[in-house]
C-alpha cells in the first residue's frame, strides 16, 4: 500500500510539473497553427480557387511536414522551454541563438495581435463600431488582458481550454460541411484568373505561409510535456491532420458554392454559413471565430511566454523573466508579452501578416542550418525521436522549404523589408546591451548555457564563460534561483 501511495504521490507530481498529455498538445499545436479555417479567404481574393486549393495542398507537404518532423526531433532532444533558441544556441552559439529568440518572438507577439484584430472583422459585419474608435481599443485592451490572465493561471487550464475550444471551433464546419454538400459544384475548384498576372502571388503566398506556419512553436512548451519522447511524435502527426482537414474540407465546400472570387473578403466564410445554413449557422460559425481567436491567442501567448522564461533560464535574459507565478506560469514574462501584442495591434492584418511572415522566415532558416549542423556533427548523439532520413535525406527534404523562404522573402513590400532590417540591425546592439548589464550587475541572471549536454535525457547548463574558451568546461545544475549563484 505505501509503494501504490508512493507510485501515485509520483505520477501526480509529474503531472503537476508537466502538465501537457498528448491530446492536450495536439489541440494548442492545431491553435499555433490554425484555429480553423479562418483566414482562407485572403488566398481565394489573391488567387482565385484553383490556386487557394492548390495551396493548401501543396503547402504542407513542402512546408507543414518538414517542419513538424525536425521540431519532433529537436524538441525531444532538448526537452526544455527555451525550445529552437536551445537548438541554434547548440550549433551556432549564444549570439545566434540570442537572434533566433528575438526574431521568433517579435514575430510571435505580432502574430498575437493578429488574432484580435481579425476576429474584429468578424464582429464589425453586425456591430461596426468595433471597426476603428474608442470601443476597438477598448475590445483590445480588454480582450488582451482578459486572456493573459487565463494564461497566467497554468498551462494545465490552457491544455483543457483547448481541448474544449477545438471542439466548438469546427462543430459549425461539420454542420457547415454536411449543409452545403448539396450545392457544391466542383467545377468551381478549377476557376483561375485568365493569367498569371491576374494572380497577387505574394498576397497568396503570405497568406497560405501564414495559415500553415509556426509548428516549431511548440518546442517552447517541452519542459511542460509529460513523456516528450511519445507525446511530441504522436501529438503533431494529430495536429497536422486537423490542421490540414480543417482548412480544405471547408474551403472546398465553400469555394465549391460560391467561387466569386471579389466575395471572398475577411469574414466571408460566416456568410456562406448563412447562405447553406439559415442565419442560425452564420451565428454559429461567429461564435466559432470567438472561440478560434481565444484559442490562437492561449497557444500563442504560451509559447511566447516560456519562451522567454527558457531564455531566462539559459542566461540570455534577466532571471527576473525566469520567475514563475504560484500556478507554475512566467507572469512577467507573460505581461512583457502582453505589451508587445497591444503595441503591434494598431497595424491592419495585412501588414502585421507581411511581418510575421518574414520575420518567421528568417528564424526558420536559422532553424534548418541548426538541424543540419547537428545532424552532421554529432550524428550518434541520442536522439529519442529522429526524423527517418539521412543528412543528405534531410537536406533535401529542407530545400524546397528553403527555395519557398527565398521566393517569399523577394516579393515581401519594401517597408517590411526595411521594418526587417531595422530589427535585424537592433538585434546585436540589444544582445551587447544585455551582456554590458551582466557585467555591471544591472540586472541579477542564471549561469550561461552555451552547448548540447552530453546526454539528451536531462538538460544540464554551463556556467558563464567566453564563446572563444569552451574546452574543459565542466557541466553544473543551475542553481533554484539567482540568489543561490
Amino acid at each position: 500500500m505505501a509503494a501504490d501511495s508512493s507510485a501515485r504521490a509520483s505520477t501526480e507530481t509529474r503531472r503537476a510539473l508537466q502538465p501537457l498529455a498528448c491530446v492536450s498538445l495536439a489541440a494548442i499545436i492545431f491553435y499555433e497553427v490554425s484555429g480553423g479555417p479562418f483566414g482562407v479567404e485572403g488566398a481565394v481574393a489573391a488567387g482565385g480557387p484553383l490556386y487557394a486549393v492548390l495551396g493548401f495542398v501543396l503547402m504542407p507537404l513542402i512546408w507543414s511536414v518538414p517542419e513538424a518532423l525536425i521540431s519532433a526531433e529537436l524538441a525531444t532532444m532538448f526537452p526544455e522551454n527555451s525550445g529552437f533558441v536551445a537548438w541554434t544556441t547548440a550549433a551556432f552559439g549564444p549570439f545566434w541563438g540570442f537572434q533566433e529568440g528575438l526574431w521568433s518572438w517579435l514575430s510571435g507577439v505580432s502574430d498575437n495581435a493578429v488574432y484580435p484584430v481579425l476576429f474584429l472583422s468578424y464582429l464589425g459585419n453586425i456591430a461596426p463600431c468595433f471597426e476603428s474608435g474608442v470601443w476597438r481599443w477598448v475590445f483590445l485592451v480588454a480582450t488582451v488582458g482578459g486572456l493573459a490572465y487565463l494564461n497566467y493561471r497554468g498551462l494545465a487550464v490552457v491544455g483543457r481550454v483547448s481541448v474544449i475550444l477545438l471542439a466548438l471551433t469546427l462543430a459549425p464546419f461539420a454542420v457547415f460541411i454536411a449543409a452545403g454538400l448539396p450545392h457544391i459544384r466542383p467545377r468551381n475548384w478549377l476557376r483561375r484568373p485568365a493569367d498569371f498576372r491576374g494572380v497577387q502571388w505574394g498576397a497568396l503566398l503570405q497568406n497560405v505561409f501564414w495559415n500553415l506556419n509556426y509548428w516549431h512553436n511548440c518546442s517552447n512548451l517541452a519542459g511542460e510535456v509529460q513523456n516528450p519522447r511519445v507525446s511530441f511524435p504522436r501529438g503533431l502527426a494529430l495536429a497536422v491532420v486537423l490542421v490540414v482537414g480543417a482548412y480544405l474540407l471547408p474551403l472546398l465546400v465553400g469555394l465549391g458554392v460560391d467561387a466569386e472570387r471579389d466575395h471572398w473578403v475577411d469574414g466571408y466564410l460566416q456568410t456562406l454559413a448563412r447562405r447553406v445554413g439559415g442565419e442560425w449557422l452564420g451565428y454559429w460559425v461567429l461564435v466559432s471565430a470567438a472561440m478560434s481567436n481565444v484559442g490562437l491567442f492561449e497557444a500563442e501567448m504560451s509559447s511566447d511566454s516560456f519562451q522567454l522564461q527558457g531564455m531566462a533560464e539559459r542566461g540570455m535574459l534577466p532571471a527576473r523573466l525566469a520567475h514563475k507565478s504560484v500556478h507554475g506560469t512566467p507572469g512577467v514574462a507573460i505581461m512583457f508579452s502582453c505589451c508587445g501584442v497591444l503595441l503591434q495591434a494598431s497595424k491592419s492584418f495585412a501588414e502585421m501578416l507581411e511581418l510575421v511572415n518574414v520575420l518567421y522566415c528568417l528564424c526558420m532558416l536559422l532553424e534548418f542550418a541548426s538541424f543540419l549542423k547537428l545532424r552532421a556533427q554529432n550524428p550518434d548523439k541520442e536522439r529519442p525521436y529522429r526524423v527517418p532520413l539521412g543528412k543528405w535525406g534531410c537536406a533535401l527534404m529542407l530545400l524546397p522549404a528553403t527555395l519557398f523562404i527565398c521566393i517569399l522573402i523577394c516579393l515581401s513590400s519594401w517597408w517590411c523589408l526595411v521594418a526587417v532590417g531595422v530589427i535585424i540591425c537592433a538585434g546585436p546592439v540589444l544582445y551587447w546591451l544585455i551582456n554590458l548589464g551582466r557585467r555591471q550587475g544591472w540586472w541579477e541572471f542564471y549561469p550561461l548555457a552555451y552547448t548540447m549536454p552530453p546526454s539528451y535525457s536531462a538538460i544540464r547548463w554551463l556556467g558563464e564563460f567566453d564563446v572563444e574558451d569552451v574546452s574543459g568546461m565542466s557541466y553544473r545544475e543551475l542553481p533554484s534561483s539567482p540568489d543561490d549563484q
